[in-house]
């Protein structure tokens, strides 16, 4: 109960006068449907006329027996929950049990329930995740390929099992209108790929029945997120996904009086919100780059459907989507490794493909390559995935053979609304070295609820092997030691002073007091790439301090210089952290490290400090020396950790010089196809 109050406490504190007035009427609305006032009743179709799939005709050309086999296990009671695969939750499943610990959430009023308290719920993320209904899409996918009754008889054993088990508005999935949103959107793509009204499944007089359950319940989704859309200091990513599924569904079924309104409301809003949430440069504001995938993959979806369907959204909708994807193919390294900078949660808004080693980014860019006619983004994307196959089509894939693999000009280097800077040479090449610095905002709204304390942090890929990593994120809402660490100042590569965080946390979303980042000067020329960025996030301190590094890459010497300066009057404690790949072998040095990835090496030391470095793998308490490639997981990362006390204003020198093995015959490209958030 204390952290509770605290919790809300420290959320009334980053809201305005506007946003107060907002929840409280908020709080009065959810009372009143508590006593049945304003609840969706159930609706009168007033048209019998549907929309269009995305794409016609619908693709064919896959490897059947893949979707057919993750169907069957599906058939059998065996889900994917984030990191776990397969995991047996009988079919159907108890839509309200967490997966993790077997609690089993209660019926009361979603809107009511404290989804935050773990001792009633579980872990949230993991008993949300089932019921996105990702796998009715698969179960979909494989009926559409294969033509077998007992795919499209599973889609209906478990949407009668879920309407059963989850009645309108009770329960922990009427508690979050972005995981309505996110079912949705998965119910239209399942309609279609069942062929839609006139499916086989809908025939007879059970059938009848089962669709006119399913589309009362799909009203009432669209009621519900319609009436509790995310706003003000909420109105990020989730925002974007409540619209998403709000248009997507009332293009999908415009059958109800309310359909047009919501259609429009929601477009125009999708309008707003995609030059709101991300910069002109094509920056996602969130200041992470898994939600910068997930709000590009909305609009896409959006766009698509909106596409077939005649009500189009405009052409600088499309030009921010192509713009997002800029941003994403500059992230990627030689390998389509891309930095794991900020929060990530592994969800997606649909599952469309079921490939080995398949990666998000990737595909956004050959999905991107086909609609943009972008022969930098094939480069970057290799393969005409499954996923764009889905959504583009079978002609697409042969015209995405056809985009010419011309010479373009190299990838943005410099997003300076952002914040992001990349510095380095030999890009897209087996000798690339690929170093991106932040120097951004900390995350969007008063929030910033997706953002880690990286201030001035860098990533650096030699070759295509990530040697200095972003950690990444491993927890949500659970597991609140890791959470803290993983988003916390000591898991990046930068200064920590006095052993607290740039910015201050307020909870496991929120930040109270924010690190600033400002780039002071960018250059970049043949010979070398100069970065010099500052921060104000330690100005908080009694005895205020300012950190200022540039970082100077020499291309002929292969040589990275970073002067780390900490402006300051009294005596401080100051920890300088270099976070390796898992798959580096790191060996320590009388000034510092030596680390070797594949064909690569890089000799990274500070030869001005007074007292050598640590060495840290895998430590549990304080946790150090961890990295996490997707959410649930994590695994033990070398960490080079030097810390001193100092007195007064310092400057202290950091020498990373980089070389390759000739003699190697393994590539990073060659090893390295797969990753969904590697670093």
């Amino acid at each position: 109960m204390p952290n509770r109050i605290v919790w809300t406490v420290n959320r009334l504190r980053l809201m305005d006068v506007s946003e107060v007035v907002y929840r409280l009427q908020q709080a009065w609305q959810t009372r009143t449907e508590a006593f049945g006032l304003g609840l969706a009743g159930t609706p009168s179709l007033v048209s019998s006329s549907l929309g269009r799939a995305w794409l016609e005709p619908l693709p064919r050309t896959f490897e059947v027996q893949r979707y057919r086999d993750y169907a069957d296990g599906i058939l059998a009671g065996q889900f994917d929950v984030f990191s776990m695969h397969g995991m047996p939750l009988g079919f159907p499943p108890r839509w309200n049990r967490d997966p993790n610990t077997g609690i089993e959430a209660p019926l009361v009023m979603g809107k009511r329930l404290d989804y935050r308290n773990q001792a009633l719920v579980g872990d949230i993320k993991s008993l949300w995740e089932p019921s996105r209904h990702l796998q009715l899409t698969s179960l979909a996918q494989a009926y559409h390929l294969t033509g077998e009754a007992r795919y499209a008889e599973g889609i209906r054993t478990l949407l009668e099992s879920w309407f059963k088990q989850c009645p309108y508005p009770f329960g922990p999935h009427w508690a979050s209108s972005l995981e309505l949103a996110i079912r949705l959107a998965n119910w239209s793509f399942t309609w279609h790929l069942i062929g839609g009204q006139h499916s086989a499944l809908f025939s007879s007089e059970e059938g009848m029945r089962f669709k006119e359950s399913w589309l009362n319940s799909i009203y009432r989704h669209c009621h519900f997120i319609a009436g509790h859309l995310s706003r003000h200091s909420s109105a990020n990513n989730h925002l974007f996904g409540e619209l998403s599924g709000l248009y997507i569904a009332a293009l999908t079924w415009p059958c109800w009086k309310e359909s047009d309104k919501w259609q429009a409301m929601a477009a125009n809003e999708l309008e707003q919100e995609a030059q709101r949430q991300n910069y002109s440069d094509g920056v996602n504001r969130e200041q992470a780059i898994y939600y910068q995938h997930q709000v590009a993959d909305m609009m896409l979806h959006c766009w698509l459907v909106g596409r077939a369907n005649g009500t189009g959204l405009s052409p600088a909708f499309a030009v921010m989507l192509e713009r997002l994807l800029e941003f994403i193919a500059a992230m990627m390294d030689y390998a389509g490794n891309v930095p794991s900078i900020g929060d990530a949660d592994d969800g997606l808004f649909v599952k469309w493909s079921l490939q080995a080693e398949w990666s998000p980014y990737r595909s956004l860019l050959a999905t991107g390559a086909a609609l943009f006619d972008r022969p930098d983004f094939k480069r970057k994307a290799g393969q005409f995935d499954d996923k764009s196959r889905w959504l583009l089509g079978d002609t697409a894939a042969e015209r995405y053979e056809w985009i010419e693999n011309v010479s373009r000009p190299a990838s943005r280097s410099s997003f300076p609304e952002g914040g992001y800077f990349v510095l380095g040479d030999g890009f897209d090449t087996s000798e690339e070295i690929k170093l991106v610095a932040d120097a951004g905002p900390l995350g969007y709204l008063s929030l910033a609820a997706h953002g880690h304390a990286d201030a001035l942090a860098f990533t650096l890929s030699v070759g295509g092997n990530p040697f200095l990593i972003d950690p990444g994120t491993y927890a949500y809402h659970t597991r609140e030691i890791w959470r803290s660490y993983f988003r916390g100042t000591a898991a990046h590569n930068t200064v920590r002073v006095d052993g607290v965080d740039q910015s201050e946390p307020g909870g496991n979303f929120m930040w109270l007091r924010k690190a600033q980042g400002l780039c002071e000067a960018w250059e970049t020329n043949k010979e070398m790439d100069r970065f010099i960025g500052s921060h104000n996030g330690y100005r908080r301190l009694r005895d205020p301090v300012l950190h200022r590094r540039e970082i100077e890459f020499d291309k002929a010497q292969r040589e990275i210089r970073i002067r780390d300066t900490l402006i300051c009057h009294g005596m401080h404690h100051v920890e300088f952290h270099w976070h390796f790949g898992a798959n580096c072998k790191v060996e320590t040095t009388a000034d510092g490290v030596i680390a070797t990835c594949g064909n690569a090496k890089v000799e990274l030391g500070m030869p001005d400090t007074k007292k050598p470095p640590q060495l840290v793998i895998g430590q549990e308490n304080p946790p150090l020396g961890w990295m996490s490639r997707r959410l649930g997981e994590k695994l033990p990362c070398p960490t080079l950790v030097w810390r001193e006390k100092i007195q007064g204003t310092v400057s202290r020198i950091t020498v990373i010089r980089v070389s390759f093995d000739p003699d190697a015959t393994i590539h990073a490209k060659d090893r390295l196809a797969q990753p969904v958030n590697m670093q």
